[in-house]
């Protein structure tokens, strides 16, 4: 699939992103009972080219199908699993919305089931605090960390903040991604969405980022209003040896619509020898 441009989302990226659990562009569907519930995950097969695993961890009401244009363009150099969280996605839903100590447990049972060896963990939005929890929680499950876009900046942190901030995004955000969004509240339910809304604005999301080990990049869009700049500089201060990396001209699903200039981020952190990504600290 070519490219599309920083910012843009194309008709043929939003196909793809819908197909599961039907195999496309080389990405399929399994699912694995996981404490008690039965998981879906989105995955790449492996490439063969001995580089460590990447694991998409996606954000607030939404699942896999928005990271796929991102495992697409990480899956010719690295495996890439996409699991969809407790009751989101095509993954079961559990009789209440977990809150992120649950989902970093759940995920670390899912990276046992699969025993995967010490991943790279990109985690997008309330994805990140969910990833920056499982990294201060199991370190030795976690190679390297990618925070895309993390939630919650303390200067909105309430469930009126952050709401605000999203509507202005979707002003900023390419409208072909609607289906997306529309599908998954659909299947994680209205009320599970404004309750882990609730969990996210509520976690001390700072304790865990003081805690993290794990070489770590901080990536936001240049115009993303959910993690604006301040809130991208405290999160890379408070991350041990963190860098940063904007995207220009993506809003706050950076992930999904600059995924070519994401993955190549990833690739850079997990190369040792490669050239600074960014600004470091």
């Amino acid at each position: 699939m070519t490219p599309t441009p920083a910012g843009r989302f194309s008709l043929g990226e939003l196909r793809l992103a819908l197909a599961a659990p039907r195999p496309a562009a080389g990405l399929t569907s399994e699912w694995r009972l996981v404490d008690g519930l039965r998981t879906h995950t989105r995955r790449a097969g492996d490439p063969g080219t001995g580089a460590p695993p990447v694991v998409l961890v996606h954000g607030l009401a939404v699942s896999h199908r928005y990271l796929t244009p991102l495992a697409v363009a990480l899956a010719a150099t690295h495996p890439v699993y996409v699991p969809d969280l407790p009751g989101f996605g095509l993954t079961e839903r559990p009789g209440k919305a977990y809150d992120v100590s649950r989902h970093a447990a759940h995920l670390a049972a899912w990276l046992a089931a699969y025993r995967l060896p010490p991943a790279c963990v990109v985690g997008h939005s309330f994805g990140a605090e969910v990833a920056a929890a499982l990294a201060a929680r199991h370190p030795a499950a976690v190679r390297a960390l990618v925070l895309a876009g993390p939630t919650s900046d303390p200067a909105a942190r309430s469930r009126r903040g952050q709401v605000g901030r999203w509507l202005v995004d979707t002003a900023r955000e390419a409208t072909a991604q609607a289906p997306i969004l529309l599908r998954d509240v659909w299947d994680a339910r209205l009320w599970r969405v404004l309750a882990t809304l609730s969990h996210s604005v509520h976690n001390p999301v700072e304790a865990d980022l003081a805690r993290i080990t794990a070489p770590t990049l901080v990536v936001t869009g240049g115009r993303d209003p959910v993690a604006p700049a301040a809130w991208r500089e405290q999160v890379a201060r408070l991350v041990p040896h963190a860098r940063t990396l904007v995207v220009p001209g993506a809003a706050h699903n950076v992930a999904t619509t600059a995924p070519a200039e994401v993955a190549d981020a990833i690739r850079r952190l997990l190369d040792t020898t490669a050239a600074p990504l960014g600004p470091s600290r």
